[in-house]
């Protein structure tokens, strides 16, 4: 059975295109890495449990601390990532969405590798607004292929869809 995951995408669009809000993955292995190292606000939930929308809405609270925006979401899709998890992503209008401060949720980790001393990071180390086309680098892989919808949407109802 597949792995699970549910993300929020929130966008907005200014005067210089548009924006998705990104997340930088905490711990040790991402540290020193930009491109490829981000990713939407997601995580693992069980179908036969939880609504995908809630997971969504649990998970963003738990990695940064803070309320996801209220608005009307939409159900963006399901991704299929290389290894076999799928990732259901809801976008949102975010234009008005101010966080506040983030509280950042952490995880407990063995490192270093092999030592036997247990050390906590953040989930994620920090989160920003960035335009669409830099988003498409700095996303892992599995998880582009939402901003190419997005994208899609957007330029099918006339806004600034640039290229995802």
């Amino acid at each position: 059975m597949p792995v699970h995951s549910a993300a929020l995408l929130l966008y907005r669009v200014g005067a210089t295109g548009t924006e998705v809000f990104v997340a930088h993955m905490g711990g040790p292995f991402w540290a020193s890495k930009d491109d490829a190292a981000w990713s939407l606000p997601k995580g693992e939930f069980d179908p036969d449990v939880e609504q995908a929308m809630d997971a969504a809405m649990r998970e963003f609270r738990e990695e940064l601390g803070v309320e996801p925006p209220a608005g009307d979401y939409a159900e963006l899709g399901t991704f299929p990532y290389a290894s076999g998890k799928r990732v259901t992503v809801f976008v949102v209008d975010g234009s008005a969405y101010d966080p506040g401060e983030f509280a950042f949720g952490e995880f407990e980790l063995e490192w270093p590798p092999r030592s036997g001393r247990r050390q906590s990071f953040p989930e994620v180390d920090r989160a920003e607004w960035v335009p669409i086309d830099r988003a498409h680098d700095l996303l892992v892989k599995g998880q582009r292929p939402a901003l190419d919808r997005l994208a899609e949407l957007l330029a099918d109802v006339g806004r600034d869809g640039s290229r995802a």
